[in-house]
């Protein structure tokens, strides 16, 4: 019975790791410069029938075939050059579109020589991603107005920070329209879209924002992080996945103040209507010409515009990377509704966000994540300090009180309701808790979690370097056992994944074994084999994970030892891993009472006795 119970147990444990693997690992991303981006096509417009959205103009002629390289999509326009401290690229002339943007401080592997990040493409690339801006004409008008396809004017060639680019256009008919954009030093745009009235008829007109993305771009694939289109809609955090758009279905929603775009895991596009202007919003799919997915906002009330004046409306657009103190900073400077949650902090956001202040307060001062790790969990401790010292405590003398526990399980092996019994009298009279074991762990297991979601989520963490082979604390261990650790190179098939054990997972396996065994074992020998076999199931769990999070588990371990440690031995009790650990020398042996109302030293004494007289 025992081993069927062991062989069960075994298999699932088995089955929960492989389900873990799939519900929580990430997947390894695709190769590629583009690995986390997917990009537009031609502007696509919503489609018809929304009510009260109207569809923007569209290009003209049938749809272009994609272009081979990024280089000749570049050269379908005329373009302006931006370069900034976080950004290099480009604005097309032909449609207004901000379509060529790359991250100049992000690459795309720990390598310093590999590809910059590239976040928006032109249309005519495979995966197009790019933002246009522009007007709809109201029911009254039926005024000329640029399209996909118009040719604007720039007063400059290049677009630095802190500078504004002024593009205009005269539809020939009396109305002129600009856009000033302006960009900051890291990932804001500022566009202001103006319409001039030299005609001698009013004009009515919605302002609006479209970014596009074509294609359904590969993600991470796990649960505890969203990647694809969201938003913030009256205060309120609504995020849809791709599918979610099929078979023409789309999400129109009103709203003051807020935003929306797509997210990946790290970065992101987000349009930002003026705060204080009710705007009407539609995030959809479209097919023809390929797969292309439409995030709009258009304003709720028309802009008048009388013939002689003009009009101004301004809009924000968010294209980089999502560092944390730069989106506070933008949420505090535009007043942008809870633009804190374009970062995925889940639903623990009240632990993730004061971890990942800590952890990048003690990076401030230690300049390297790693140790920052470490330190963290040393205060983490610190704070858990009185609760763990109290259970660390009972456990100590649980272990004192292991051979008296063998002796009652040897003498009720038979009856386990007696054996009970007596442990439970045992414990009562010698004021143990055994329940008190499972408080370390209980306590760190939130911390665990925030600490996890920190290190997955924020990009902080991202190529942050620890010591030795740890190049990025938010990837796996790379030193694995399927490569040799690292004497060999070639690409391990995803169904063995689970078994490519790293290095510092196999540190922290070593480390929660021995932790395991300090501590007084299971009284059931099936419990206690499971228990033995824990270690090695959190080893396969946790060998894809990021190695931060594997490093912190093992110095937790760690720490937890060192503390169990010295209260043994101040309680007297002698240091051993396992079960059979000896009884203090300063504490006789309570005798275990019989069944009969003897003791077994009273039994011992007449065996002795009868032995004589013979």
């Amino acid at each position: 019975m025992d081993q069927r119970n062991l062989i069960l147990a075994i298999a699932l444990s088995i089955a929960i790791i492989l389900g873990w693997q799939a519900l929580f690992t990430p997947k390894p991303p695709p190769p590629g410069p583009q690995q986390q981006q997917g990009q537009p096509g031609q502007p696509q417009q919503p489609s018809p029938g929304t009510p009260g959205v109207p569809v923007p103009s569209g290009p003209a002629g049938a749809p272009q075939a994609p272009a081979a390289t990024r280089e000749e999509a570049l050269k379908d326009s005329p373009r302006v050059t931006v370069k900034t401290p976080q950004i290099e690229g480009s604005i097309a002339l032909r449609g207004a579109r901000i379509d060529d943007v790359l991250l100049v401080k992000h690459h795309t592997t720990v390598e310093k020589n590999s590809p910059l990040v590239t976040l928006l493409s032109p249309e005519r690339m495979v995966n197009g991603y790019y933002v246009r801006y522009g007007w709809f004409n109201a029911a009254t008008t039926a005024v000329k107005l640029p399209d996909a396809d118009t040719l604007w004017a720039a007063d400059k060639t290049t677009l630095g920070a802190d500078q504004t680019l002024v593009l205009s256009w005269d539809n020939g008919e009396g109305t002129i329209f600009r856009q000033k954009i302006t960009i900051d030093a890291n990932f804001m745009f500022t566009v202001a879209m103006s319409v001039e009235n030299k005609s001698d008829k009013p004009l009515s007109l919605y302002p609006f924002g479209l970014v596009t993305r074509q294609g359904e771009p590969k993600t991470e694939g796990i649960y505890l992080l969203h990647e694809g289109p969201y938003g913030v809609y009256d205060e309120v955090l609504k995020e849809f996945s791709w599918s979610d758009f099929k078979d023409g279905k789309k999400q129109s929603l009103q709203t003051t103040g807020g935003w929306l775009g797509f997210t990946d895991k790290y970065w992101m596009v987000t349009l930002v209507p003026d705060q204080k202007t009710r705007v009407a919003t539609e995030i959809s799919q479209s097919t023809d010409g390929g797969k292309k997915y439409h995030a709009l906002f258009r304003n709720e009330t028309a802009v008048s515009v009388a013939p002689g004046a003009s009009s101004e409306t301004t809009a924000q657009l968010f294209a980089g990377a999502k560092i944390v103190s730069l989106i506070d900073q933008y949420r505090e400077k535009f007043g942008i509704t809870r633009f804190d949650l374009t970062i995925d902090w889940g639903w623990f956001w009240f632990l993730t966000k004061p971890l990942f202040w800590l952890l990048d307060y003690l990076f401030g001062l230690i300049g390297n994540f790693g140790v920052s790790i470490l330190a963290l969990t040393v205060l983490v401790k610190a704070a858990f300090f009185p609760l763990a010292n109290k259970s660390y405590e009972s456990m100590t003398k649980m272990k004192a009180l292991q051979p008296e526990m063998e002796k009652l399980r040897t003498r009720f092996a038979e009856d386990k309701m007696a054996m009970n019994q007596e442990l439970m009298k045992l414990y009562k009279s010698e004021k143990v808790n055994p329940a008190a074991g499972c408080l370390p762990v209980l306590l760190q297991i939130p911390v665990f979690f925030a600490l996890y979601k920190v290190l997955y989520t924020t990009i902080e963490m991202r190529h942050q370097p620890f010591f030795g082979w740890i190049k990025d604390l938010a990837a796996p261990d790379p030193l694995t056992i399927l490569t040799g650790f690292g004497l060999f190179h070639w690409q391990v098939p995803e169904l063995l994944h689970v078994f490519n054990i790293g290095i510092w997972p196999l540190i922290m396996g070593v480390t929660m074994y021995l932790q395991q065994m300090l501590n007084p074992q299971p009284a059931d020998p099936v419990q206690a084999r499971i228990f033995q076999f824990l270690p090695i199931m959190f080893t396969f769990m946790l060998g894809q994970f990021a190695a931060g999070l594997v490093i912190y588990w093992a110095w937790n371990n760690t720490l937890s030892m060192a503390q169990q440690y010295a209260i043994m031995r101040r309680l007297g009790v002698p240091v051993s891993f396992g079960a059979k650990a000896p009884a203090p020398a300063t504490t006789p042996a309570p005798a275990a009472a019989t069944s009969s109302g003897k003791t077994t030293n009273s039994k011992n004494n007449n065996s002795k006795n009868k032995t004589s007289k013979k």
